[in-house]
């Protein structure tokens, strides 16, 4: 998944005292078939946080098409801002490995890793640009704090994985009450999220320029499913260029 999609399913970040470790399972549908499976394992405090996720294709789209990524982003928060420390993701496409690690001395993005190398794939992003920026998780990591701790979603964050530039608003839409479905642990009402990505730099060297930079929306829905819990992604839509149009809903373990 690209960005902004596979940071989204990783909001389940509560601004915590002390670090307590949550899980949270989600399935993802596009035209009524379960498309893709997301596990999260995290920990947050006051300081610190710690996001593990792990995701594969499923059912009929995973037979086409062979994905799995396993991320772990490690950070902390100075102010109200996510500083990482180190993200490292590894997994295979279509056969292929793919490796990204990056350390944040003093602040800035430093790879250490890239697998495939970038020049292969995309236009290098100047290092100018990358300056300043956070990895995709940690900048949500930040919405959800504030979520948490203000009930509203405004923000605005710019974001570097080692390929690509991009920046991701969000907006306080208002609360709504979710229905009842099968494919979904939680119903009820929530408040609604709305955010939109666009990619500024780092495009594939064939890709169409115009549709790249085409800012991609969706909504996050967020509510406690236990009393006096933190306030969790409990349904998600957003776009995505394989397989188009997802929702992904807070399932129950299996």
């Amino acid at each position: 998944m690209r960005y902004p999609a596979a940071a989204l399913v990783l909001l389940c970040l509560s601004p915590a005292a002390h670090a307590q470790p949550v899980s949270a399972h989600y399935a993802a549908y596009s035209t009524g078939l379960n498309v893709l499976r997301l596990d999260a394992e995290l920990a947050i405090s006051a300081r610190d946080y710690r996001v593990h996720l792990t995701y594969h294709t499923a059912g009929t789209v995973g037979a086409l098409i062979k994905a799995e990524q396993d991320t772990t982003v490690e950070g902390a928060f100075v102010g109200d801002r996510p500083a990482p420390r180190r993200f490292y993701s590894f997994g295979h496409f279509r056969g292929r490995p793919r490796v990204t690690e990056i350390n944040y001395p003093k602040g800035q993005p430093e790879i250490r890793a890239l697998t495939p190398p970038n020049e292969e794939e995309r236009e290098p992003v100047p290092p100018a640009d990358q300056a300043g920026t956070v990895d995709s998780v940690s900048a949500m990591a930040q919405l959800v704090r504030q979520v948490n701790a203000t009930g509203r979603c405004e923000g605005h964050s710019r974001t570097y994985d080692g390929r690509r530039l991009a920046e991701l608003s969000a907006r306080t839409a208002g609360r709504e009450v979710l229905e009842q479905t099968s494919r979904s642990s939680f119903a009820g009402p929530a408040l609604r999220c709305d955010f939109e990505g666009r990619q500024l730099a780092g495009f594939r060297l064939d890709s169409d320029r115009d549709k790249a930079q085409r800012p991609r929306r969706g909504t996050a829905w967020f509510a406690a499913t236990t009393p006096g819990g933190p306030m969790i992604p409990v349904r998600i839509q957003f776009e995505t260029d394989l397989i188009g149009n997802l929702t992904m809903y807070l399932a129950a373990p299996e």
